[in-house]
C-alpha cells in the first residue's frame, strides 16, 4: 500500500494578489505586492493600518445569499478556492465513487470575525441572549470542511487540521498519507484564513508580531531584509485535488506535479519565538527528505516560510545551511510572503501551490521588497530578490513553521512517469 503514488490534479487559488490559479501566478510572477490600508474596519487607532486582504470578492458571485450569509469569510474562500480545483482537476462527479473521495482542510484560527461580532453584540446590549443560531456551526474551524464535502458529496475521511502557521502543509501531509495508505483514492485539502479584523489586527500588535511600516505598506513585507519589523497580515485559501497515480491516469487527468514526502516536527522551545539554533526547522526538512528518498542536492528551490520577521528569517536560513550544506548555494530560495503577506492557516497551500506552478512554468517567483542586506545572511545564497528567475525545477520544497513550535514541510516533484 506504501508504494501508492499521489498526484496533483487539481488546484484553486483565492489570494490578495489574485482570485484565481492565473491571477495568482500572474502576481508571483510579477513581484506584485498585495499589501494596501485596510478596508474591512476602520483601522486609523490601530499600530497596523494595512494588510493583503484579498480584492473584489464578492461570495453572491459564486453561492447564494442566503447561503453566503451561513458562512465565516474563511468558509467563503474556501468554496471558492475549492471549486476552482475541483473543476481543473477535470472530475466527473457523476461517475466517480465518493466513498473513495475524502476532504482534509485546514484554518489556524476559523472564524473568528463570526467569534468577533457575535460577542460584541451580545456585550453592547442588556445581557439578553440573543445569538445566531448559526453562531457556532459558523465560527468552528472544521465547517469548513464539512461543507465542501456536502457541497460534492464526497463521503471519504473529512476532517480539519489546526497548527497554526503550520496547518495546511499539514493538511496537504494528512490527504498524501490517506491516499498512500489506501484509505482513499482522491482528496481534496489545503486551507483557508480571514483575520483581517480588529481582534486578530489588535492581537497580532500587542504581540509586536506585524510590520508598523504603515507609510509604505506595499514594501512593508521584507523577508531578508535588514530593516524587516514583522510579518503583513494577509487572507484568502488555496485548495489542491490530490489523487492516486493510477486513477488519476485511468481518467486522462492532468497531472501538475507529483508528492514525494513531508516533514513534521515541533521547536518544544517557545510559544512563538523559533528554536535559536533552527533545530525544529532543521529536522523537518531532514524528515521530508528522507520521507522522499531523496538526498538534499535533488532540490532546486525552496519556497521559505520567510515571514519577514527578525528572530524567524535568520533562523529558517541557519535550518536550510545545516540541512543542504554546499548545495544552498545552488538553490533557488524565496519568500512568496513577500507578495501575499501571511495568510496564517493559508499559507501552507497557497506556497505548495506556489512551488507547483514553478516546477510547470520554470519561474522561481521573487522575493520583493529587498533594499538593504542584513549580514546575518550569505550574500552567496540565490534568495532571489526583487525579480523572477528563470530555472528548471523538478524538485520543490515548502516550508511551514507555526506558534507552538509546529513545523511542517512539503516536497513536491515534477512528474515522471
Amino acid at each position: 500500500m506504501l508504494s501508492r503514488r499521489v498526484v496533483v490534479t487539481g488546484l484553486g487559488a483565492l489570494t490578495p494578489i489574485g482570485n484565481n490559479l492565473d491571477e495568482y501566478w500572474n502576481g508571483l510572477s510579477s513581484g506584485i505586492s498585495g499589501a494596501a490600508p485596510i478596508t474591512q474596519f476602520d483601522a486609523s487607532k490601530f499600530k497596523t493600518r494595512f494588510a493583503c486582504e484579498v480584492k473584489n470578492f464578492d461570495p453572491t458571485q459564486f453561492m447564494d445569499r442566503k447561503e453566503a450569509r451561513r458562512m465565516d469569510r474563511f468558509t467563503q474562500f474556501a468554496m471558492v478556492s475549492c471549486d476552482e480545483a475541483v473543476i481543473r482537476s477535470g472530475l466527473n462527479l457523476e461517475t466517480v465513487n465518493k466513498d473513495r473521495v475524502g476532504v482534509i482542510w485546514g484554518s489556524g484560527i476559523g472564524g473568528l470575525k463570526t467569534f468577533l461580532d457575535e460577542v460584541s453584540a451580545f456585550a453592547k446590549g442588556d445581557g439578553t441572549p440573543r445569538f445566531s443560531p448559526f453562531f457556532i456551526p459558523m465560527m468552528i474551524a472544521d465547517i469548513a470542511a464539512g461543507l465542501i464535502s456536502i457541497k460534492y458529496n464526497f463521503r471519504g475521511p473529512n476532517f480539519a487540521v489546526v497548527s497554526a502557521c503550520a496547518t495546511s502543509t499539514n493538511a496537504i501531509a494528512d490527504a498524501f498519507y490517506y491516499i498512500k495508505l489506501n484509505k482513499a483514492d482522491m482528496m481534496l485539502t489545503g486551507g483557508s484564513e480571514a483575520c483581517v479584523n480588529e481582534a486578530a489586527v489588535g492581537g497580532f500588535n500587542a504581540m509586536k508580531a506585524l510590520s508598523e511600516r504603515n507609510d509604505d505598506p506595499s514594501t512593508a513585507s521584507r523577508p531578508f531584509d535588514l530593516n524587516r519589523d514583522g510579518f503583513v497580515l494577509g487572507e484568502g485559501a488555496g485548495a489542491l485535488m490530490l489523487e492516486e497515480l493510477e486513477h488519476a491516469k485511468a481518467r486522462g487527468a492532468k497531472i501538475y506535479g507529483e508528492i514525494m514526502g513531508c516533514g513534521a516536527s515541533a521547536d518544544a522551545y517557545h510559544m512563538t519565538a523559533p528554536h535559536p539554533d533552527g533545530l525544529g526547522a532543521t529536522n523537518v526538512m531532514k524528515y521530508a527528505l528522507e520521507e522522499a528518498g531523496m538526498k538534499p542536492e535533488d532540490v532546486d528551490y525552496i519556497n521559505v516560510h520567510g515571514t519577514s520577521t527578525p528572530l524567524g528569517d535568520p533562523q529558517e536560513i541557519k535550518a536550510i545551511q545545516n540541512v543542504f550544506g554546499q548545495h544552498a548555494y545552488k538553490l533557488n530560495i524565496s519568500s512568496s510572503k513577500s507578495m501575499t503577506g501571511h495568510l496564517l492557516g493559508g499559507a501552507g497551500a497557497i506556497e505548495a501551490i506556489a512551488c507547483l506552478l514553478a516546477i510547470n512554468k520554470s519561474i522561481i517567483p521573487p522575493t520583493i521588497n529587498h533594499f538593504t542586506d542584513d549580514p546575518q545572511f550569505d550574500t552567496k545564497l540565490n534568495l532571489t530578490f526583487n525579480k523572477a528567475q528563470q530555472r528548471e525545477v523538478k524538485v520543490a520544497l515548502s516550508n511551514t513553521f507555526g506558534f507552538g513550535g509546529h513545523n511542517a514541510s512539503v516536497i513536491l516533484k515534477k512528474f515522471e512517469e
